[in-house]
């Protein structure tokens, strides 16, 4: 009696394993336009998600190119998260191309990761292409202000819940632990950049504004005259006069941004050039979320003090 004892709990025990083998690979194919929602969409879904993200953190998301192997990933993806407000249109030629009805416009899968926050610099007037790369919809870089993780991963919840319902309060579980982490982080970066409340920043490019308005930080000028055009001699020699009129003491650089050019402009005006990660991955030390959000705070602190 006994031995059949062992027997049938040994059977219970591999029926066990081989189901949550099974589960472990079958889990949600997650595919995202950048590393914070591949982040972000990792903190909610946790073990049940397999997340692969498109754009590389050192790469300029506004343009990347179509690849291929790009389309192989969205083709066997059962969400797609997108930033939304423009910056990745290019994910619609990918959609297109990948041919997979699960992420396509209006499917469940489909997720917009910027319904519901509050756009910054939305244009008052009409938008031309002599502009440059002005965002008609607004400046879509909202990922670098922490504060908004609460609605991001708010939409990135939903969209799981939409394609695995069962798995609701599992992600529910995981979505409040990870904002709970955020929130204490958050009160630590706002008390270490809370001395410098106010100071005037210069900015390569329109990357910022969510996470300077976070801070209490100022943007004050752009190497930029317009988004994603060089700039010429003249606009250069008035920032460098508003620099050291105003005493700005940093510029701001992303990644793919000329860094040569952002460093002697803050010579010449009196500055220092940081160069910030736009995301996770983008900087070594921003290998998370969090670690992106903590490199950028302290680089700025100390650029400051």
């Amino acid at each position: 009696m006994l031995s059949v004892l062992r027997i049938v709990r040994a059977c219970v025990l591999l029926a066990g394993l081989l189901t949550v083998s099974a589960h472990g690979a079958d889990k949600i194919r997650v595919v995202t336009t950048t590393t914070d929602l591949k982040a972000l969409t990792e903190a909610v879904g946790g073990g049940l998600v397999e997340v692969d993200a498109l754009a590389r953190g050192n790469q300029n998301p506004h343009d990347l190119e179509v690849r291929p192997s790009l389309m192989v990933k969205v083709r066997r993806a059962d969400v797609l998260v997108l930033n939304g407000l423009e910056l990745d249109q290019w994910a619609d030629v990918v959609v297109q191309g990948a041919n997979n009805p699960k992420v396509i416009p209006g499917a469940p899968g489909r997720v917009d990761a910027s319904a519901g926050i509050l756009v910054l610099e939305v244009p008052k007037t009409r938008v031309d292409r002599s502009m440059g790369d002005v965002h008609p919809v607004g400046n879509p870089h909202y990922s670098l202000d922490p504060g908004l993780a609460p609605a991001v991963t708010a939409n990135i919840l939903d969209g799981l819940v939409r394609v695995a319902p069962e798995y609701r309060a599992m992600f529910e579980r995981n979505r409040t632990e990870f904002l709970g982490r955020v929130e204490q982080a958050l009160r630590g970066w706002s008390a270490t950049l809370a001395p410098f409340k106010g100071a005037p920043v210069v900015v390569y490019h329109t990357q910022w504004a969510y996470l300077l308005t976070r801070f209490g930080l100022t943007q004050v000028g752009t190497i930029e005259e317009r988004p994603g055009i060089p700039p010429t001699p003249g606009h250069l020699a008035k920032l460098i006069q508003l620099m050291k009129e105003d005493k700005v003491q940093v510029v701001i650089v992303e990644p793919w941004s000329d860094y040569k050019l952002a460093e002697r402009i803050a010579q010449e005006g009196g500055a220092r050039a940081l160069l910030l990660a736009t995301g996770v991955g983008a900087v070594k030390g921003a290998e998370t979320y969090l670690d992106a959000i903590d490199y950028n705070v302290k680089t700025l602190a100390q650029a400051l003090r």
